[in-house]
């Protein structure tokens, strides 16, 4: 009888504990990955099936799977700084519960494997391009002029202007995408703000951020970039408003400056049809301007 209430226990314990998964979402790193022995996997197809295989049964014991991305030359290096042998399954299992604490990571909700690759596949990029937007930052240094940290003072001055886009535009809901064309690659941050019950947007915190540090290494570095607002309500056309990241500041665009935008091909600069249903607009009024251009860092 004791042994038999022990097991239980341990079944409903076995519940309540949360799992991750690294998964090599593509051809390259799944092949990549096949240099080590103790990868017993052979068809990139075959491996992704086990793997969705394996989250459903879990789901239907109660379990909780998160998944995460596995770069092999992340893991190569995981195991030469860890001193871990890399053909060793238990060296996969220390660098995937790392990846859980510090990586993105998206939950098994029963989705196929095919609609939820590109949800982690965006979350890792979303990630990489605020880390990089934040190494760029914190390399600014102190301001010769008057040494204050450059990106300190650029983010927060970002959040502000963040914050009165969101507060000053029409209602519905927003969204708002930022460009920064940054030394090594352009970065590209996304935030949707959905109306809220109350009239206030709600947003997400983590696209918040990302956005923010974009915005942030644009005003701070002065290389080029821009914003634009789409704002969507139910019966009126969508409202399109846009501004120019130039001399650590946001330039409202005009309505015709917003029109080209949207109304070029970015590739050939031939002109194409406006969208139906939808205004291009100047941007609201951002109020006072809170650093003098005189010094804006």
């Amino acid at each position: 009888m004791a042994h038999t209430d022990q097991q239980t226990m341990r079944r409903v314990l076995r519940r309540e504990i949360a799992g991750t998964i690294a998964l090599l979402a593509d051809e390259h790193d799944f092949s990549v990955m096949r240099r080590y022995r103790s990868f017993v996997f052979d068809d990139h197809t075959a491996y992704l099936r086990q793997v969705e295989s394996l989250l459903k049964s879990r789901a239907a014991r109660g379990g909780h799977t998160t998944l995460a991305l596995l770069d092999p030359e992340d893991y190569a290096a995981f195991c030469a700084e860890t001193g871990l042998d890399p053909e060793a399954s238990a060296s996969r299992a220390r660098f995937t519960a790392q990846l859980a604490a510090t990586a993105p990571t998206v939950p098994y909700d029963g989705r196929p494997l095919t609609a939820l690759l590109p949800d982690l596949v965006d979350e890792s990029v979303r990630r990489a391009a605020q880390d990089y937007a934040t190494i760029l930052l914190t390399r600014l240094g102190p301001c010769a002029t008057c040494g204050e940290d450059i990106g300190r003072a650029a983010f927060t001055r970002a959040s502000d202007l963040v914050a009165r886009i969101l507060d000053s535009a029409p209602p519905g809901d927003r969204h708002l995408v930022c460009s920064v064309s940054a030394p090594a690659e352009t970065l590209v941050a996304v935030l949707h703000a959905e109306r809220g019950t109350e009239g206030t947007p709600e947003v997400d915190e983590a696209e918040a951020l990302e956005l923010t540090c974009v915005v942030a290494l644009g005003l701070a570095t002065r290389i080029p970039g821009g914003l634009v607002m789409r704002v969507s309500s139910p019966g009126t056309p969508d409202r399109v408003h846009g501004w120019r990241l130039r001399g650590g500041d946001l330039v409202p665009l005009s309505a015709a400056e917003v029109f080209d935008a949207y109304c070029t091909d970015a590739e050939s600069g031939d002109l194409i049809s406006p969208e139906p249903d939808v205004d291009y607009c100047a941007p609201p009024d951002l109020g006072r301007r809170d650093t003098p251009p005189e010094h804006r860092h």
